[in-house]
Parts: structure tokens; sequence; C-alpha cells
């Protein structure tokens, strides 16, 4: 039951993300919005569902059990360990010549290797 509540929750929230994200884009694309305060409010708006995604990730970490939250936590380390070392290489990178990278590159990345870590911590308890 609690499993099902989280990907309800979870769902839901990356719906409201996509659909949120969609209209912001179209409004500033487009030019519908000219005031550059209300220009930054609905460019930040996709967050308000982002956080709430957040909030539902967190809550099923509290749900589930002892082992599942220590693979949870190797996977966790794995993506911030990975992705800050990952991401101040290439940022040393771009002082020679690389091109600049946009940040929304790093949350796939940090994505990617919590899934992998994920899947090696969780191969370990088998």
């Amino acid at each position: 039951m609690a499993r099902y509540r989280y990907l309800v929750e979870l769902g839901a929230g990356m719906v409201a993300y996509g659909v949120v994200l969609m209209i912001s884009i179209r409004l500033i694309s487009h030019g519908a919005i000219e005031n550059p305060v209300w220009k930054t409010v609905i460019s930040l708006a996709p967050m308000l569902p982002a956080l709430f995604v957040a909030v539902s990730v967190l809550r099923q970490l509290r749900r589930i059990d002892e082992l599942q939250r220590k693979i949870q936590s190797e996977a966790f380390s794995l993506a911030f360990a990975g992705t800050a070392l990952i991401t101040f290489s290439y940022g040393f990178l771009e002082n020679v010549g690389y091109p600049k990278l946009s940040m929304f590159a790093v949350w796939p990345l940090m994505s990617v290797l919590w899934i992998a870590g994920g899947v090696i911590s969780h191969r370990r308890y088998r």
C-alpha cells in the first residue's frame, strides 16, 4: 500500500511538473509575459511541483525498512560524490577551452549515478 501511495504521489508530482514546465516555457518563449518580475516567477513555477516530488521521495525514504534505507543511503552517497567529482573535473576542463555546460546537465548526471548506486548496493545485499 505504501509503495502504491508513493508511486501515485511521485507520478502526480511529475505530471504536474511537466504541465507547469510546458506552460511556463510557452508563456516565456512566445513573449506573453513582458514584466521581468513575472518572467522570473513564471520561469521558476515548475519548481513548485518539483518540491512536491522531492517531498514524496523523502516521505518514501521514511517509510522503507532499514536495509532499503541503507541501500538508498549508499546510492545517494555515490551520486553525491560522483556528481561532485565529475562536475568539478569538467569545470577545470572548461578553463582550457572545453565548452561550458548548462546547470541542467547536473541533475540528470546525479540521477544516473543514483540509479547506478542503487543497482550496485542492491546487488551487494542480495
